[in-house]
């Protein structure tokens, strides 16, 4: 993983932004990206597409790669949101905030997934399919994002209990869906998502 992002930098890219997201699929709560610039020659033990790593794993890497890296932001956009520009425009404007609040100015983006991120035409973008395999730094933002999304699903335990977000996210689990047919829908859930 840190050989890829290694391969960037002896083209000369100084600055690597690797940028992923968390919550694209769940039928409730928000969709989380985040970005992270980490320095050269670093390594971080463990670092993996954080859907391969346990909570526990991730929670201990989300601190270290908070500590270590030269910069990381995150994005939280609500379902209000995601239902009013859907969730493929929420994902790409959260990614685009993300660039923006960076306290670097990256000198070459690696996105997880097949896109380029619309409207950061300024920027030189890489899509890397599978990327949170490939690439330590998005790896590493796909860990911030998930950590940062997964507490935010936690809190919204708190204040829904019925939904049992703190067991399933979110997600459209056999679970969640038929505590959603005994309650209803949540002021969290996403209006415009498929729920049978």
């Amino acid at each position: 993983m840190f050989r890829f992002d290694n391969k960037y930098r002896k083209l000369g890219y100084k600055f690597i932004a690797g940028i992923d997201e968390a919550g694209r699929g769940p039928l409730a709560g928000p969709v989380v990206a985040a970005a992270v610039i980490l320095p050269a020659n670093l390594k971080i033990p463990g670092i993996n597409d954080s859907k391969l790593l346990t909570a526990k794993q991730r929670n201990l890497l989300f601190n270290i790669i908070i500590k270590k890296s030269l910069s990381v932001t995150t994005s939280v956009l609500d379902s209000k949101i995601i239902d009013s520009i859907n969730i493929f425009n929420a994902t790409y404007t959260a990614m685009k905030h993300c660039v923006a609040k960076l306290t670097l100015k990256p000198d070459i983006i690696l996105i997880d997934g097949p896109y380029k991120i619309p409207g950061l035409n300024k920027y030189l973008q890489k899509p890397v399919i599978k990327g949170d395999k490939l690439s330590a730094s998005i790896a590493c933002a796909s860990i911030i994002a998930k950590v940062t999304r997964d507490r935010i699903m936690e809190e919204l335990h708190r204040h829904y209990p019925q939904y049992d977000f703190i067991t399933h996210k979110g997600y459209p689990t056999k679970r969640h869906k038929s505590l959603i047919k005994q309650h209803g829908l949540s002021p969290v859930h996403r209006l415009t998502f498929k729920y049978e």
